[in-house]
Order: C-alpha cells, then sequence, then structure tokens
C-alpha cells in the first residue's frame, strides 16, 4: 500500500465502531496531516512533530487490524500531546509520554470500544504502558486474534519444537528451547543461534 494523504471519510473502515468521532476530533484539533502507509517490518507507526510551518504528521501502517489501527494512532497523538506539552527533549517513552499515552487510552477504554479480551489487557497496562504493543507480549498475542488470517502464517510460539520456519529473506530456521520469554532457534544455513520473541510471525515449512 503506497503512502497517501488520508481524507476523513476514508479512515473510517481502519477504524472500529464508535471511535471514528472521537479521533477525528484529536485530528482537528491539532490539525494533523494523517498518512496510511504500506506494512513497514519495523514500526507501525510514526509521528513527526511540527516544524518549519509544517504541521504535525502521523503515519500509520495500513495492513494492521482495527483494534491494532485504533492503539498505534493514539500512541502517536500521544506524542503528539507530550511534544506540545513537555517540548521535544524529553525521551521518547519516557514517564511524560507514559502519562499522555494512559490517559488517551483510559478515554478510549471508558468508551467500550475494544472487546473484553483487549480491554482486560489494557487495563493492566495502564500504569506504564509499553512502548509499543510489540513489547508487550500479552497485547500482541491477544490482538494478533483478530488480524485476518494468513496461510502458512504462524507466530513462532504456535510451532512445535523441532519445526522449520521460514523469515524475510527466506532464512530459515529451526525452533529449540524456550529461554525466559524467547525461543532459542537455529539458523539452518549458518548453524547459528537466534533468540525469537514467541510473538514473531513466520512462516512454517
Amino acid at each position: 500500500m503506497p503512502k497517501q494523504k488520508v481524507s476523513f471519510s476514508a479512515l473510517i473502515p481502519f477504524l472500529p465502531e464508535g471511535s471514528f468521532e472521537p479521533v477525528l476530533h484529536y485530528i482537528q484539533l491539532h490539525k494533523v496531516q494523517l498518512t496510511i502507509t504500506r506494512h513497514r517490518q519495523s514500526i507501525l507507526g510514526d509521528y513527526r512533530h511540527a516544524s518549519n510551518g509544517a504541521g504535525h504528521r502521523i503515519s500509520i501502517n495500513g495492513n494492521l487490524n482495527k483494534y491494532s489501527f485504533l492503539l498505534t494512532l493514539l500512541h502517536e497523538l500521544a506524542h503528539l500531546f507530550t511534544f506540545e506539552h513537555y517540548g521535544p527533549r524529553v525521551q521518547s517513552h519516557g514517564k511524560e509520554w507514559k502519562k499522555e499515552f494512559s490517559l488517551i487510552l483510559a478515554e478510549f477504554i471508558e468508551k467500550k470500544i475494544f472487546p473484553a479480551d483487549i480491554e482486560h489487557v489494557l487495563l493492566l497496562s495502564l500504569k506504564s504502558p509499553a512502548a509499543s504493543s510489540c513489547g508487550d507480549t500479552r497485547l500482541l498475542r491477544v490482538l494478533k486474534k483478530y488480524d485476518a488470517p494468513k496461510a502458512g502464517h504462524f507466530v513462532v510460539e504456535q510451532l512445535p519444537s523441532g519445526a522449520a520456519f521460514k523469515i524475510k529473506g527466506d532464512r530459515v530456521f529451526i525452533k529449540g528451547e524456550k529461554i525466559r520469554t524467547r525461543y532459542k532457534c537455529r539458523e539452518v544455513a549458518t548453524g547459528k543461534w537466534y533468540l525469537f520473541n514467541g510473538m514473531y510471525e513466520v512462516i512454517s515449512q
């Protein structure tokens, strides 16, 4: 999906029911230029603060399910609020951002937009939200339930020990033992061992 500016009405299909109006309020209030972009492996969303005559800019991956999309958008809006309230010299995901994200997250939880299982995990994280949903295994696991199914795609923890799987670049690995929160996996081509998050998406061989 190419990067594109989003008209307000075009945003509706990407959001859960009941969230469009409150999201639109913040986008219009802060004059946010919102874009939806193709899948990016390393990030789900991005925020650029207003500078040199340009307004606030937020981009969100367009391949996310509706609940992941909304949470990523709230994450980036919290960066905007942090910039406006504290300026640019605070940590990206420090206590100031955690406060802003917790506040806007609580607002949307109260609107009963999220299914009960997602809401439960979000309530557990309100006091100290993770820097990304990918950093919170409980949240990532429950959000994955709402992804559209993709044939042959699994997360590492779903595969049996000894199973082969492939990642980007056609690299093939063998799943090994679990070490704390990650799985030790051996790359077939090199024999080297790597640690994989259990929720990392792979292609079964």
